[in-house]
């Protein structure tokens, strides 16, 4: 009898134990609200009883809020720099002229060219350029919260969603007119629907990973290395199944058919376009170890002090999922490690920027919401949740207190407003690099302030200008940029000699002839 009872009690303390655990009711913000019956109800009336019921609805409807706040305040306060100046560029194009320049060696897919064309109908503003990032920048929020559900539970799906809305990374490149935040939405829906697939192999949501697949292809060629990612944790979390009959590896298998029949033009293109980038040594980006450092840092909200909590409450999530879900912190490892050890490799044949990895920015943010149960486990309140979210607020108030009122880009268009003042009719306004004109020319026109406009490379073009332009003044508009072109910093020597410093606004420098 003593021993049965003994036996009795350590069940019955099991139990106890299985029923706190973090992800069960014992740390459900809902638990104890009666939800309404939705038998017979409409889809709308559903959709109301949910947010007037769940905390965890309005939560993250709350969350979304202030993450539209975040990206459309002041959305075109800030100049445009080169790369929004180059989406503009291709914008202006056909839809088949853009298309054409991406086959002709435009390292950036077509997808979101094609989109800003259709957004030029309303106008060439910044805020319009920039509208579609951050609406896509807004969506992520929700559907990250549906991925951290899906891959552990409710509470960590809120933290995640927590720390992608006050993201200083993610709130950047949802205010700048490039592809990173659309692609960065759908690469979560990818995700979400890989992680659905992986755990039901349903069909469904294996085409409708491949599908998003695709589209994240068609946004940013370097977001196939997250696409391989999956495909090798499909094969290696599958191994078992797939050896006992290959039947099993069909869903696997239809993914990667519709993502090759979804994307096979650019697929074509893309080869050639990586063998023209590798074939010579990078001038720009980061190099080496560099990568790992430099990524993890933006991504972490551009801080040490907040860096290296992050990377511990990842390590610690990782550790959580491995005692439940070992294809699940797979995933997370897979999806932080092979990307940054692959961009370490070809750091010496690419340009590499830590932008270029901003499909990490999900994993890492589930990975860190997923040691919340560490957290619960010791304080064992639900109320615990709210801290948290509290805290990544509070994490991001040094960001947020400087960001909408210091300007985050080269400020051309304070700068032309300078250099229209000083310049006139018959002057020359040379820029090196000549491609940097694309952001000044927005601003600035050379036409209606009667100069004329060169770019120039090298001392030698430099020489060139000065020759047959002998009796002109000149102005020279100067960025580091500069050395990406001219390594050897002969342009730089040559202005040095001949030309006086006249001033500086940001990273951009204004020479005149001596």
């Amino acid at each position: 009898m003593i021993t049965m009872g003994k036996k009795q009690g350590k069940k019955g303390k099991k139990s106890r134990r299985t029923a706190q655990k973090p992800h069960d009711d014992g740390g459900n913000l809902d638990t104890g609200v009666v939800a309404p019956a939705h038998s017979g109800a409409s889809p709308l009336d559903t959709v109301v009883a949910s947010i007037r019921t769940s905390r965890y609805v309005q939560v993250l409807l709350g969350l979304t809020f202030v993450g539209f706040i975040l990206r459309f305040y002041n959305l075109g306060g800030n100049s445009l720099w080169l790369d929004e100046a180059t989406t503009l560029m291709f914008a202006r194009k056909s839809l088949a002229g853009i298309w054409a320049s991406v086959a002709a060696g435009e390292f950036n897919p077509p997808l979101f060219y094609w989109l800003e064309h259709g957004m030029l109908f309303f106008g060439e503003s910044e805020f319009v350029l920039r509208f579609l990032p951050a609406l896509f920048g807004v969506l992520t929020i929700p559907v990250i919260y549906l991925i951290g559900k899906e891959f552990r539970d409710q509470n960590v799906g809120l933290i995640a969603a927590a720390l992608l809305a006050f993201s200083p990374f993610h709130i950047f490149y949802s205010q700048e007119a490039r592809a990173y935040a659309p692609m960065l939405f759908f690469f979560s829906l990818a995700l979400l629907f890989y992680v659905r697939a992986s755990r039901s192999n349903e069909t469904r949501s294996w085409v409708l990973f491949g599908i998003f697949s695709a589209v994240i292809f068609w946004m940013h060629l370097y977001a196939s290395v997250s696409i391989a990612v999956f495909i090798l944790h499909a094969l290696v979390t599958h191994a078992g199944e797939i050896r006992k009959d290959l039947r099993n590896a069909r869903n696997i298998a239809l993914s990667i058919i519709v993502f090759i029949v979804a994307t096979l033009p650019l697929l074509i293109v893309a080869v050639n376009l990586f063998l023209k980038l590798t074939s010579s040594a990078p001038t720009i980006g980061m190099r080496g170890l560099d990568v790992i450092y430099l990524t993890l840092l933006q991504i972490s909200g551009y801080s040490d002090l907040i860096l290296v909590p992050f990377v511990i409450f990842f390590l610690i999530g990782v550790a959580y999922t491995w005692r439940e879900d070992r294809n699940g912190a797979l995933l997370l490892i897979f999806m932080l490690a092979i990307p940054l050890g692959l961009t370490v490799i070809l750091s010496s044949r690419m340009p590499m920027m830590p932008r270029h990895l901003a499909f990490l920015l999900p994993v890492y943010f589930v990975g860190i919401a997923s040691s919340y149960p560490a957290l619960y486990a010791l304080v064992q309140d639900k109320r615990a949740v709210y801290l948290v979210i509290v805290a990544v607020f509070l994490i991001s108030t040094p960001f947020l207190a400087t960001y909408y009122t210091t300007p985050q880009k080269n400020d051309w268009r304070g700068f032309s407003v300078e250099l229209a003042g000083m310049t006139g009719e018959g002057d020359l306004v040379v820029v090196l690099p000549p491609y940097m004109a694309q952001p000044l020319d927005y601003y600035y026109s050379n036409a209606t302030d009667g100069t004329i406009e060169l770019g120039a490379n090298t001392g030698e073009d430099l020489d060139a200008i000065r020759d047959r332009y002998p009796d002109r003044r000149v102005f020279y508009v100067v960025t580091w940029d500069i050395l990406a072109v001219d390594p050897t910093g002969d342009a730089l020597d040559w202005l040095d000699k001949n030309a006086e410093f006249a001033g500086q606004r940001m990273g951009i420098y204004l020479f005149w002839s001596a």
